[in-house]
Parts: structure tokens; sequence; C-alpha cells
């Protein structure tokens, strides 16, 4: 990186930015339009639905080649790949096969790619998603499964366990038939077993050196389940449990990465915090060392090592829980990129006042204003440099920084989508009624559009529930396709969510349907006190949990809520224990934690119209609880509609091309026409 860079300002990085036609050029993103009643028009359905027309971008460890994802018709995903030297010459894309989509793509040497793909899969009565990982070269001449063969049609395989960065040829993988490790030629296939898998042990890592060093067991202590950390001492081989931690306690100490020096690893440390932290840890002493990273406010969740050949673990950043996952850089020429990077993409910052749940301290914590960058991928000499722009109104837009000093646009993710219209996001807190300070996200409509409120609303509770919401573009159109129609949205952090602290994520325990509900239902009140919410005008959509909250929404007596769109929820807290009993982990560490009210037993007693949907392809939440509800509100005479989806998975990663359009599209309509007295 240049001196110079750091003292770049915006303009002059304004001329070296070159519009590059990366994309179709019909997906290229038309001139800003001001906010005037065309401009302004609200994005469609369909612009959330499509696929991106470009993501994933990453750089070759040479930095000799570039590697993307796309999608010009919003359907078809494939790999296009480009020589950075040449970027004008245009890339050479890579299908996946006719009945596959192109999910990701990776680099794993200079001239070979990973991709992973997806297909749809029918035995007998199970519906559901497959999911394959091939391997080749940049012109996609020869393609191998994980395994190393040629076979297209075989399972998936393997999985990629290390990339082996010091070897020019070899990759480490692991198989899903018998969990054995093997080294695995890119360019002839040939592949030989170097660490036999034990169903006693799991979990395994691999060093710097492409070495199994790290697993964990589960046991028995007096009848409770302990897991154990065992590493390979690296003075003499052998195998050693160093630290144990009981499920029940809930308090993990996990190994994040392995050092250059071979005596020293870094964990990841919650046991008598409230926020996690990331520690050395000394092999040989068998010694937790002091915190190296910690955060006042949130949990330390990882680090960033380098994965260049000659500096292969060199610590340079460590991640962090914020508004959305952010990174600290301890590199210094990273740290200058992205300092540099901000400035000339006019990223600004916001101040917010941030209680801390935990301790009650109020600080003053800085929010990127719209929209953020991030470094995505990096060449070893950091001469190429992929960097992300993008927030919870501004689809990423990726870039190639060059030396330092040039950046080219490479595209938008969705160049059709208007912006003018989305909403404004922030980090808002609430006190809920037991005095609880619950993390939350406001999205609210343009007021000069939609003018200074109060506005229709909708709470949109996260799945999990041990999960979180991030403060950053949100593809599903949940949140912005709703704000840019006049609604408010907000996003609670409710108790039992992950990613907050412990205390926060302990007060959820045993509290499904009970406080965990009050605190959304606070959430709505806090915004009816600012005059944001609509006092008759609120609605509640979730997803997953959320689906379930959006159930016992409609069986609460509260009378806050118009009506209550519950997607893929589950429709009983007996059918939750029931998933993690099969673990005797989960048994344990979750089961406990789940109890409270089942939205099944009570539908008698739903006082609000209810609209379900569910994807026939779920096998994480089976379509039948939603089934089961509707049933029985049909039998109680209570409203609802109910809306199957065909080919539908459960994560967002198995909806097929076209299926947030048809939620978004189900779900406005629902709640224009049937969402309470003349709807919502």
């Amino acid at each position: 990186m240049t001196p110079q860079f750091r003292t770049l300002g915006l303009a002059a990085v304004a001329l070296a930015i070159v519009a590059l036609a990366v994309a179709a050029p019909s997906l290229a993103r038309q001139a800003a339009a001001p906010a005037t009643a065309a401009g302004a028009a609200p994005p469609s359905a369909d612009d959330f639905g499509r696929e991106p027309a470009i993501r994933g971008v990453s750089v070759s460890p040479d930095g000799k080649h570039l590697a993307a994802i796309r999608s010009p018709d919003g359907v078809k995903a494939y790999v296009s790949i480009w020589e950075t030297a040449n970027m004008g010459k245009g890339p050479v894309n890579l299908l996946c096969g006719e009945r596959s989509q192109c999910l990701s793509v990776r680099f794993l040497k200079n001239d070979r790619i990973e991709v992973q793909v997806r297909q749809t899969i029918t035995q007998g009565a199970i519906r559901t998603h497959l999911f394959r990982f091939f391997t080749t070269d940049l012109e996609g001449k020869v393609w191998r499964n994980a395994l190393g063969t040629t076979d297209q049609t075989a399972g998936p395989g393997a999985r990629v366990a290390s990339t082996l960065p010091s070897d020019p040829k070899t990759i480490l993988t692991q198989s899903f038939e018998d969990g054995n490790y093997s080294p695995l030629d890119l360019y002839t296939g040939a592949r030989r077993k170097t660490f036999t898998f034990s169903d006693k042990f799991g979990a395994e890592q691999i060093d710097l050196k492409g070495e199994v060093r790290a697993r964990k067991s589960v046991d028995f202590d007096n009848g409770k389940v302990y897991i154990a950390q065992w590493i390979r001492n690296p003075a003499n081989d052998q195998w050693e449990e160093h630290f144990r931690y009981f499920a029940a306690d809930r308090e993990p100490t996990d190994i994040v990465g392995f050092s250059e020096d071979p005596n020293i690893i870094y964990v990841r440390v919650t046991a008598g915090r409230d926020k996690a932290a990331i520690h050395e840890y000394d092999i040989a002493a068998r010694k937790l060392l002091e915190p190296i990273f910690e955060i006042k406010l949130f949990d330390a969740v990882g680090v960033i090592q380098s994965d260049a050949a000659t500096s292969n673990g060199r610590l340079m950043g460590f991640t962090y829980d914020g508004e959305i996952q952010k990174t600290y850089w301890v590199d210094e020429r990273m740290a200058a990129i992205t300092k540099g990077l901000r400035q000339a993409l006019g990223v600004t910052t916001v101040p917010v006042q941030w209680t801390d749940a935990a301790s009650g301290e109020t600080s003053r914590y800085a929010t990127a204003n719209g929209a953020d960058v991030t470094i995505n991928s990096w060449s070893d000499d950091l001469k190429y440099v992929v960097v992300v722009k993008s927030g919870p109104s501004q689809p990423p837009q990726f870039f190639l920084l060059t030396d330092g000093t040039k950046l080219t646009a490479l595209g938008d993710s969705r160049p059709w989508l208007r912006t003018a219209s989305l909403g404004d996001t922030r980090m808002v807190q609430y006190a809920a009624r037991d005095g609880l300070m619950i993390p939350a996200f406001l999205t609210t409509p343009k007021k000069e559009i939609y003018g200074p409120g109060p506005y229709p609303t909708i709470i949109v509770p996260h799945g999990g529930p041990w999960g979180r919401d991030n403060m950053g573009w949100d593809g599903s159109g949940w949140v912005q396709y709703f704000a840019a129609r006049g609604y408010a949205i907000l996003q609670p952090q409710f108790r039992g969510s992950d990613g907050w602290g412990q205390k926060i994520w302990r007060a959820g325990d045993a509290q499904w349907g009970m406080k965990m509900q009050d605190d959304k239902d606070d959430g709505a009140k806090w915004l009816i006190a600012r005059g944001i919410a609509a006092p008759d005008r609120i609605a509640m959509h979730g997803y997953s949990y959320g689906g379930y909250s959006a159930m016992v929404a409609s069986i609460r007596p509260n009378g806050l809520y118009q009506c209550a769109v519950a997607g893929a929820g589950v429709a009983s807290v007996e059918k939750f224990r029931e998933v993690v009993n099969r673990s005797r982990i989960g048994r344990e560490l979750q089961r406990p934690t789940i109890q409270g009210l089942s939205p099944i037993e009570r539908a008698s007693e739903a006082s609000i119209p209810v609209f379900l949907y569910h994807g026939n392809r779920d096998t994480t939440v089976p379509i039948s609880e939603s089934e089961r509800f509707v049933a029985a509100l049909k039998a109680a005479g209570k409203p609802y509609k109910y809306l199957e989806i065909e080919d539908m998975g459960h994560q967002y990663v198995v909806w097929e091309p076209g299926q947030a359009a048809q939620v978004l599209t189900a779900i406005e309509a629902y709640l224009r026409t049937d969402c309470g007295p003349g709807g919502l």
C-alpha cells in the first residue's frame, strides 16, 4: 500500500474509479433519480426476489484473477472469471449444470476454484435440497467432486477442511461418508488418507501446517454432559485434554485460531463474562493468558489471519458483533486501506448512545450512516483488494482496489433496484417492562414521501431464537420492501437472542411466549409512545422461531396487533424440545430453556386474523406444523389464510429464484386486505 493513500481525498479517488461493464450492459445502474413521485416509486417484489446480478467476489492469491457468481437474468446463476490485468476483456463464464444452481465460488489455488451448487431432490416422500462441491480450473475444462473423481452425479462427497496455502497443488478434504481426512491433488485427483475419524471425537480443527491439531469429545461426569477440548501437543505429538465445560453451563472456551507459534493458540472465552473475549492459550503451560481482544459493549467473535504462503497464520485482525459483524484490524496496511476506502466511498458515521444490558453503564458508540465498506478478499501481496459497500438501504456494490489508489467498480448486486424510497435504519434500545434493555433495529419510511408518522408498523422477530439480526442489507425484503411502502419495521433483539451478551441470552430461558413475547410487545408500545407506530395499525411477521412468535401474538389478549403473519413456524414448544432432544448435548444445553406457551394448544383463543405460509421442501420445520395450526384455527372457526409454497426449503439459501417475491407479494396483499378492519 502506498503511503499516499492514507491522505488521498474523496475527489482524488473518485477520479480513479473506472466504471467497468462486468455485468450485462442492461443491468448497469441508472443515474440516481431525485426523490420525486416517480423516482421514489417503491421497488417491486421481483426486485428483491431475483438472483443478484453479482455476488461473492474474490481474488486469487496471486492477484491475477477474480471470481464471482453472476445472474444477468435474475434466475440462472453461473461462475465468472476475469483477468485482473485485462478486465476489459470480459469474463469466462462457467455453468454449474442443467439442474443445478451456482451458490458460491472461491479460489483454492491460483488456478483452481471450488464451486458449491444446489439441487432439489425427491426420494419417495422426502423432498429436500442437496448441496454439492466441485473443483475445476479457470476455464471449466475438468470438473471434479470433492473426492477427486469426475463423477458429476456423486453425492456431496466431502468438504474442504483446509486450502493448505503453502502447498501449490494440494488441499485437505474431509469425507462426509466416513469423516476421514485426506489430502487431494487438485490436478490429478489423487487422494490419500492421513487422519482417521473417530466416533469418540469430533469438531476437528486444522492448524497452519494442515494437520488435525484439535478436536472435542463429549462425555459425562456424575450424569452431566461435558465437552472436552483435546489438543495435539506440538512437542511430543500426543493428544491431551486441556479444558472442558459442561453443556448446561453454556460457557464454552473455543479455539478460534492457531498462531505462528505452535505452542500458542487463540481461544474465545465466555466463562465468567457477559461479553466473550479472545485470549491466547499456552499449550505447554496449560494456561489461559490475558485477553488480547475484548469489546466493552459487544461479543468478540474470532481472529483474521493471513493465508499467504509466505506469512500463513500472521494475525491481521479480530471480528466482533456490533450492529453488523465488524473487523478491528491490527494489521496497519489493512487498517489504512479501510480508512482510505471509507473516505473514498463517502462513508460517514452517526453516534449512538448505548446502555450495556449487563452493567447498566451508558456509552457512546459510532455506527455507519446508511452504508459501510468491508474488505471481502485480497491477494497475498495486497496489490488487489475486493471491497464491498452495503448497508440497510444499500444493496452490495463491489469494487476492486488496485495498488492502493485505483478503484474499479465491478458491479451492483441489484442495479435494477431504485433505493430512493427505501427506509432509514438505526440502532435503538428500549426498556422492557422488567427494566431489561432490549436492543433493536428500527427502520422508518422516508419522511419526505410518507410524512413524519405515525406509520402502520410491523414487528419482525428473528428466528432461532438463539440468533440475532444485523443492520446490513437484507435481500429477503422483509424490512425494506415494506418500509418503501410506508411501514415502520422494528426488529427486536428480545431476551433469548444470542450475540448480545450472556444476560440478554439467558434471560430468555423458559420464557417462550411469555417474557420473550413481552419484549416484542413492549417494543410495539415503545413505538406508539414515540409517535412512530399508529396504535391501531400494528402487525407481527416472523419466520421460523419468529413464525412461532407470530402464532403466539395471535392468541395473547393484549390488543396490540391487527393480524399476525407466520412463516414456517413451529406450533408447539414440545416440537422444539423434541428436536433438541435428539442430541445428548442439546438435552442439557438447550432443552431446559425451551418452556412456555404452545400456540397449538390455545388456537381457539386466537383473537386476530392469521396468515401462514410454509415451503413443502422444509426439512428444518416440517410443513405439518403450519398445517396443524391451520387445522386448529379452522376447527375453532377463526379467520386465517394459508399458502403452501412449492419447492421452498427453510433457510434462505434453499429458496428458489422468485420465491422471495412470492412471499412478499402474498404478505403485502394480506396486510392490505385482511389485516384487521380495513387492512393495515
